[in-house]
C-alpha cells in the first residue's frame, strides 16, 4: 500500500514555529523570509506559486517549492519563474539543504526535467525541518531560509515532569510472542488421597466431617470388621481437608467406595486447557504468568506436565502449571487466565509499545531533544504487550516519550500541528 496518497504539497506551513516569508532583495547576497504568524501560523501565511507550492522571489526570480507525492515516495519539485513567467529550469543549479532536529542535514542536489528541476532523494518523514534554498542563475545567486515544522512542540522540563512523562532510549529488547489460555487451580494428585476401610464392616465412629483440617496419621473414623467383630481404627494417610465423605456412623463400608477423600490445599496447580491449535506450540518447560481472575494474584511459572483432558471427543489437552504454597492467594476451583510465552528472540530495534501514538496516517512516537518533541513516523514489526520492534523511522539511541506521549500528542494537536498537504 503507497505511504503516501497521491498529491502536490508545498513545504511549510506548521505549529509552533515562525510562518516566514521572503522579501525581494537585490540579486547575490542571502534573504531571510520575515515572521509573518506566531505559535500555530496558518500554513498559507506564505505566497503560493502556480503549482500551490512556496513562492520564493529575489527580485525578478522567483523559484516554486512543491513536493510531488503522486509515485511512491515524496520528492521536492521546483519550477523557476522570471517575472514570473515560466523560466528554463536548465538555466538553473539548486540546492536544498533541509536541518532535522537532532540536529540531522539531508542535502539534495537538482537537475532539469520537463519545466521543473528534480532530485532523486527522497523527502522522508516527518516533514518538519529548517529549510535553506540556493539557486544560481547565470552569476546570480539567491538564497532563501524559512522553518516548515509539523508534529513539533516544546514542553519545559518541568511542565513535562508535572505531566508525567517519562522517556527512555530506542535499543535492542526481547520479544516474545504469546498465547492467551484459560483455565482453573486444582489440588495436585500427590495432594489428594482417598481413604478406605481395610476390611469391610460398620461405621461405629466418625471424628472429622466435611470440610474438617486433619493431621496425617489423626485417628478420624473407627471401623467394626464384619468378620472378626473387632473394631479398628482408620487413620488420615496425609495432612489436608476432608473433601468428599461418603458415609456415615451406623453405615457399611469397605465395598469399594471411599469412605473419605482428602485434599492439601497447600499443593495446587493451575490446569490451562490447549485447543488443538495452540498444542503443538505449548511446550513443557515454557514460562507462563498466571492471573487470578477474583483478585490481582499473580505469579510467573512454568509447565511442569502436558497431559490429555478427560474428555476424549474435545481433543483438548491440559497443561499443568505449579502455584507457590504458602501465599493464600490461590483455591481450588479458582478460574485463572494465563499467558504462555511460546517463543522470544532478540530484535536490533524496539520501542516500548505503551509509547505507540497515532498521528495522520501513522503510528509514531516522540522523540525528545532538549525540551523539544517531535514525531516519529515508524515501520512496525512484530508486537507485544511490552514492545514493539520497529523495522524503520527512528534512530537507535533516540530518546523518545514513553509515559506521557497522549499528553505530547494533546499539545501539538492544540497548537495546530498541521501538514500542509
Amino acid at each position: 500500500m503507497n505511504r503516501y496518497p497521491s498529491r502536490r504539497f508545498a513545504i511549510g506551513g506548521a505549529m509552533t514555529a515562525l510562518a516566514l516569508a521572503m522579501a525581494a532583495c537585490g540579486g547575490g547576497s542571502e534573504k531571510a523570509e520575515k515572521a509573518e504568524g506566531a505559535e500555530g501560523a496558518a500554513a498559507t501565511d506564505y505566497e503560493r506559486g502556480p503549482h500551490n507550492g512556496r513562492l520564493l522571489r529575489d527580485g525578478d526570480f522567483s523559484l516554486e517549492v512543491t513536493i510531488y507525492e503522486e509515485g511512491p515516495e515524496p520528492l521536492f519539485r521546483l519550477y523557476p519563474y522570471l517575472k514570473d513567467r515560466p523560466f528554463d529550469p536548465r538555466q538553473v543549479q539548486a540546492s536544498i539543504a533541509l536541518t532535522r532536529l537532532g540536529p540531522k542535514v539531508d542535502r539534495f542536489n537538482f537537475t532539469a526535467e520537463n519545466d521543473y528541476l528534480a532530485s532523486p532523494g527522497v523527502v522522508s518523514e516527518p516533514h518538519s525541518f529548517d529549510v535553506a534554498v540556493a539557486a544560481t542563475r547565470g552569476n546570480q545567486r539567491s538564497n532563501w531560509t524559512y522553518q516548515s515544522y509539523e508534529g513539533r512542540t516544546i514542553i519545559s522540563a518541568d511542565a513535562a515532569r508535572a505531566g508525567g512523562v517519562t522517556t527512555e532510549r530506542a535499543g535492542s529488547a526481547v520479544l516474545g510472542e504469546s498465547l492467551p489460555l484459560a483455565g482453573r487451580v486444582e489440588i495436585k494428585p500427590e495432594g489428594q488421597a482417598e481413604v478406605h476401610a481395610r476390611y469391610p464392616g460398620r461405621v461405629v465412629s466418625m471424628a472429622v466431617e466435611l470440610g474438617s483440617r486433619v493431621r496425617r496419621g489423626q485417628v478420624i473414623a473407627r471401623v467394626e470388621s464384619s468378620e472378626s467383630l473387632q473394631t479398628y481404627a482408620i487413620t488420615a494417610p496425609i495432612s489436608g481437608v476432608v473433601t468428599v465423605k461418603n458415609v456415615n456412623p451406623g453405615q457399611i463400608t469397605g465395598n469399594g467406595e471411599p469412605m473419605l477423600e482428602i485434599g492439601d490445599p497447600s499443593q495446587l496447580h493451575a490446569e490451562f486447557f490447549l485447543y488443538p491449535r495452540d498444542a503443538e506450540r505449548v511446550r513443557v518447560g515454557q514460562r507462563v504468568e498466571v492471573r487470578s481472575l477474583a483478585g490481582d494474584s499473580r505469579v510467573s511459572a512454568v509447565i511442569e506436565a502436558i497431559l490429555p483432558s478427560a474428555d476424549v471427543l474435545s481433543q483438548t489437552l491440559v497443561a499443568h502449571v505449579h502455584l507457590p504454597a504458602g501465599s493464600g492467594s490461590w483455591r481450588p476451583g479458582l478460574g485463572v487466565e494465563g499467558t504462555v510465552y511460546v517463543g522470544s528472540g532478540e530484535v536490533p530495534l524496539a520501542v516500548r509499545t505503551k509509547a505507540l501514538q497515532p498521528f495522520r496516517d501513522f503510528t509514531v512516537v516522540y522523540a525528545k531533544v532538549g525540551n523539544t518533541y517531535e514525531v516519529r513516523m515508524l515501520d512496525l514489526g512484530r508486537r507485544t504487550d511490552e514492545w514493539t520492534e520497529i523495522l524503520g523511522g527512528l534512530e537507535p539511541g533516540t530518546e523518545y516519550v514513553v509515559d506521557g506521549a497522549f499528553l505530547i500528542r494533546a499539545d501539538i494537536e492544540k497548537s495546530g500541528a498541521s501538514h500542509d498537504h
